[in-house]
C-alpha cells in the first residue's frame, strides 16, 4: 500500500518525475539525485515498506532478480568495473528516507569513493557469545 506522505511512493508510483531506467509491476528503479558515482540507482518498491523488516516476502523474492537484470544493463552500458549493492535500515544505519530502497552503485577504477567500514576483532569467546545471543 502507498503512503500519502512518503516521496519515494510518489517516485516509485509515478506521481513524481524521475529518470526511470527500469519499470514492472512491483518495481521502479530511478537514477539517484546525489550519485555517488555515474549511473547510482536506487531500486523502489512501489508498496510502502519502511525497512527490510517491513518489506513483504513477495518483494523481497523478486528483488535481487531484479538487482541483477539492472547491473546486467549497467555493466554493458556504462562499462563500470565493479558494483556495490547498498541497503540501509534505520538512521543510524544511514537510512535517510524511511521507505526500502537498494543502491546500485556501479564502481571505476579510481572514482575515489570508499564504501565500507572498519574491520573489528573478536575473540573466540566473543564470537560465541554474540552467536548465542543470536540464535539463542
Amino acid at each position: 500500500m502507498k503512503k500519502d506522505d512518503c516521496i519515494f511512493c510518489k517516485i516509485a508510483n509515478g506521481e513524481i518525475p524521475a529518470r526511470t531506467v527500469y519499470e514492472d509491476d512491483k518495481f521502479r528503479a530511478v537514477l539517484d539525485l546525489g550519485p555517488a558515482t555515474d549511473g547510482h540507482t536506487l531500486i523502489l518498491p512501489k508498496e510502502h515498506a519502511d525497512n527490510l523488516f517491513d518489506l513483504p516476502e513477495e518483494y523481497a523474492k523478486e528483488l535481487i532478480p531484479v538487482a541483477q537484470k539492472i547491473g546486467s544493463m549497467m555493466k554493458a552500458g556504462l562499462k563500470c568495473d565493479g558494483m556495490n549493492l547498498v541497503q540501509n535500515n534505520g538512521q543510524v544505519a544511514g537510512q535517510t528516507v524511511m521507505h526500502f530502497h537498494l543502491h546500485l552503485i556501479p564502481r571505476y577504477e579510481n572514482d575515489g569513493q570508499r564504501i565500507g567500514w572498519k574491520v573489528g576483532e573478536r575473540t573466540d569467546e566473543e564470537f560465541d557469545a554474540i552467536r548465542k545471543r543470536i540464535v539463542g
